[in-house]
């Protein structure tokens, strides 16, 4: 009876443990399924951004500077990997798409070009999509590092060498702004 008994309560705990791991592991698959639609998001924004630049350069074609900072910032978003780093990219990505759009308020045509609109939108659509599937990343990373530092879970997270991951954010009050888009 007694050895049942013992049986029974490390059978508990087993179930226990190999439920814990379950539950990290699914957080885990969750997080990278979570940063791949963030990497989704920033490729469609990566995509349209040549045809904007393109559009832009036809009406202001001397503004060659401002070209070259967003592709080159471009092209260094597209390069990071960590979360860390992609914030960082995507900040400066953000300042010069900005600095592109205020061109427009220098060219009435431009302003009035429906490419140039449409690629407004566009971006402004994909922006959105951008912070909904960086707030999904950032909830499911919280809550899988939270496990991982959480007892008795971090037992089990410590043994299987489960890391927290970085959550995906913007540094400051001003590149927390979406860039600035013009309908007028």
């Amino acid at each position: 009876m007694t050895g049942l008994i013992v049986l029974g309560l490390i059978a508990a705990v087993v179930v226990f443990f190999v439920s814990i791991y379950n539950s990290l592991v699914k957080l885990r698959n969750t997080s990278e399924q979570a940063w791949s639609d963030v990497d989704v998001q920033l490729k469609r924004r990566y995509d349209l951004i040549p045809n904007l630049v393109e559009t832009v350069k036809g009406y202001a074609s001397h503004e060659k500077e401002t070209f070259e900072k967003v592709v080159q910032a471009r092209n260094m978003a597209m390069g990071a990997s960590s979360p860390e780093k992609k914030a960082e990219s995507e900040n400066f990505l953000s300042a010069t798409l900005k600095s592109l759009f205020a061109l427009s308020e220098n060219y009435p045509d431009l302003k009035a070009n429906q490419n140039f609109l449409d690629f407004q939108n566009e971006l402004s659509e994909i922006e959105e999509k951008i912070q909904l599937a960086r707030r999904y990343y950032n909830a499911v990373v919280r809550d899988l590092n939270t496990k991982i530092e959480s007892v008795p879970s971090n037992i089990v997270a410590n043994n299987f060498g489960f890391k927290k991951k970085e959550y995906f954010e913007l540094d400051s009050t001003e590149e927390r702004k979406n860039p600035e888009v013009s309908f007028g």
